[in-house]
């Protein structure tokens, strides 16, 4: 073979880098994209924060304002006006703005001090009230998060044990669940510890005494090896004078499995205990919690913010974007200033390169945010129903209905639609939550798989205790109001709301 040069003319669809920093910012959460946001403030220098009420008229004439009146973005979507769609477009709230601001740092309500001024005179501690008028609680106040085996630790310090049976007590603290229960083997969860003399092992008796004494910590429960010695020592921790305390712990020790079924028919017969003292000793048992540890339990909290907000005033939905999400940015005029166009100068070259990214980054912000609009105004659109009337009135939607409607790609729709929030009358869901697939109707039309849900929970609430309805009667109830679903996907739909089957949600009269 000899090497050789060859002509070849090909397509490619190439990603600039500002293109992918576009999409990027469409499928951010507002608590990443905040991030986002601060971070480029950071990291450029011609991005400032722009402070409140900042408005010039140059940014009304290049129509770059940073936030459009309210009316601007109420759409009436009772109105049969077909124009109606490309006006809610229109109506978007803009993030970004080049106007002249003063430096957000120079406040006028900055003072200095004077160099003999008192720190008693300036600074006022913690106020005796609040300031709705009652006491703080400073214990409250100065709470700090504890962990479980954080709490476990402390008690463990104030007991007297021996190093070797620290070294068990710590290595079973460690083994403990969120739910403060022990469920690994306490010879598995001890082979670690290796005493001085080889010869002298760890005895079960000697790892059973040291469980046991950690069983007698805070919370009531803890360190039960499953759910039966859970309620069992918070049992043996209650006064031996409680009412019916004998025979709780005889249902908990040796009728655990019969309780669930809350048959006190069958129960009564197999304990030989009248109805009253089955119904006593239960009360007692379901005072008890199996998860003793669950209070303590880390749980790191996801706080959500709506992005959308959405209300109905005199009869029609205003939708609104929350501009109070991120901070409004604007170019710094100080640094853009000193840019000239003609000097190559290695100082100005890097002015003129930040300049460009913080225009991107804006312009990537507001395109953002108009597409966010019009998603949420379409989905409200064709949504309506739900906002009057709950999921019940839930429309069958698809992220092409969305799409086609707005000349969008899918996978567009599917980047908005992710980690984005809307509040509505109904509550906060995510925008994917409009979308569900659908089952058919007698009369030939479609019945969106969130309403046959929220039909179906609506029946199960209303069945009566001791005669749950089957999932072959919900079929047959669905059908009589016109839903053709196959009794597997109203098993199915049960199953993803969490609720039991009919024989578990079966209770009887005389339970209470």
């Amino acid at each position: 073979m000899r090497p050789g040069l060859q002509l070849k003319i090909s397509q490619q669809l190439t990603m600039t880098p500002q293109l992918q920093q576009a999409i990027r910012l469409l499928q951010l959460s507002t608590l990443e994209l905040r991030q986002e946001v601060i971070e480029q403030l950071y990291n450029n220098p011609l991005l400032e924060m722009e402070e409140d009420g900042s408005q010039t008229a140059s940014d009304e004439r290049d129509g770059n304002t940073n936030a459009s009146s309210q009316n601007d973005n109420d759409v009436d979507f009772n109105s049969d006006d077909p124009s109606h769609h490309q006006a809610a477009a229109d109506a978007t709230e803009q993030t970004v703005t080049d106007a002249e601001a003063d430096n957000l740092w120079e406040s006028n309500n900055s003072q200095e001090l004077t160099v003999d001024a008192s720190w008693d005179e300036v600074y006022s501690g913690p106020s005796s009230t609040s300031a709705a008028g009652g006491e703080v609680n400073i214990e409250q106040v100065f709470q700090v998060t504890e962990s479980l085996q954080d709490h476990l630790h402390w008690q463990l310090n104030l007991t007297p044990l021996s190093d070797r049976d620290r070294q068990i007590a710590e290595a079973f603290i460690d083994a403990i669940d969120d739910n403060g229960l022990i469920n690994d083997d306490l010879r598995e969860t001890t082979a670690h510890i290796k005493p001085d003399d080889p010869e002298d092992q760890l005895e079960d008796d000697e790892l059973l005494a040291v469980l046991h004494r950690l069983q007698q910590f805070d919370p009531p429960g803890i360190f039960g090896r499953n759910i039966q010695e859970c309620l069992l020592i918070q049992l043996n921790q209650l006064d031996p004078d409680t009412a019916y305390l004998e025979q709780a712990k005889r249902l908990v020790d040796e009728f655990l499995e019969d309780i669930a079924s809350v048959d006190l028919n069958r129960l009564s017969k197999k304990t030989q205990y009248s109805y009253d003292e089955l119904q006593q000793a239960l009360l007692l048992v379901r005072s008890l919690n199996p998860r003793p540890g669950e209070a303590l339990a880390t749980n790191d909290a996801e706080y959500i913010v709506p992005d959308v907000y959405v209300e109905k005033v005199s009869g029609r939905w205003h939708v609104k974007l929350n501009d109070s999400n991120t901070p409004k940015l604007r170019i710094n005029d100080t640094y853009s200033n000193m840019i000239n166009r003609s000097d190559n100068s290695d100082e100005n070259q890097f002015l003129k390169n930040n300049l460009a990214e913080a225009r991107w980054f804006l312009r990537s912000l507001e395109s953002r945010n108009e597409t966010l609009m019009r998603v949420a105004i379409t989905i409200i659109d064709l949504q309506q129903g739900f906002l009057d009337h709950g999921p019940v009135a839930m429309k069958p939607m698809v992220l092409s209905d969305i799409a086609t409607k707005l000349d969008l790609h899918e996978s567009t729709i599917s980047r908005v639609t992710t980690s984005k929030y809307l509040a509505t009358p109904q509550g906060i869901f995510e925008l994917k939550y409009f979308f569900s697939s659908h089952v058919g109707t007698s009369g030939g039309g479609e019945c969106s798989s969130t309403a046959v849900c929220a039909i179906l929970k609506e029946m199960i609430s209303a069945e009566q205790p001791a005669k749950p309805l089957s999932d072959n009667k919900l079929t047959a109830l669905l059908e009589e109001q016109g839903i053709q679903v196959a009794r597997r996907t109203v098993a199915k739909y049960r199953e993803s709301m969490g609720i039991p089957s009919s024989s578990q949600r079966k209770r009887f009269d005389n339970a209470k």
